[in-house]
C-alpha cells in the first residue's frame, strides 16, 4: 500500500502532467504571442469581454480535466478488476 500512503501524503499529485515536451512548450507559447496580438488591437471593452471569456473557458478546462481524470481512473480500476479476475 506504499502508493496509497504516499497518495495520502500529498506526495503524488494526480493532476500534474509533463510540460517539458517541445510540442507543448511549443504551442504555448503560440497562444501566449496570438493573444498578445489580439489584445493589441482591442478596445478595454473588448479586452474586458475577451478576459471574461478566458475565464470560462479555463473554468470549463478545469471541469473537463477533472472528468477525463475520474473516467481515466475509473478505467485503471476496471483494468485492474479483470486483470484479478483470471
Amino acid at each position: 500500500m506504499r502508493l496509497l500512503e504516499e497518495f495520502w501524503y500529498g506526495n503524488i499529485e494526480p493532476t500534474e502532467y509533463d510540460t517539458s515536451s517541445k510540442e507543448y512548450k511549443k504551442l504555448q507559447e503560440l497562444i501566449c504571442r496570438n493573444e498578445e496580438k489580439l489584445k493589441a488591437t482591442m478596445t478595454d471593452g473588448q479586452k474586458e469581454l475577451f478576459e471574461k471569456y478566458t475565464d470560462c473557458v479555463h473554468e470549463f478546462q478545469t471541469i473537463t480535466d477533472c472528468l477525463i481524470f475520474q473516467n481515466s481512473f475509473k478505467l485503471g480500476a476496471r483494468m485492474m478488476v479483470e486483470v484479478m479476475e483470471e
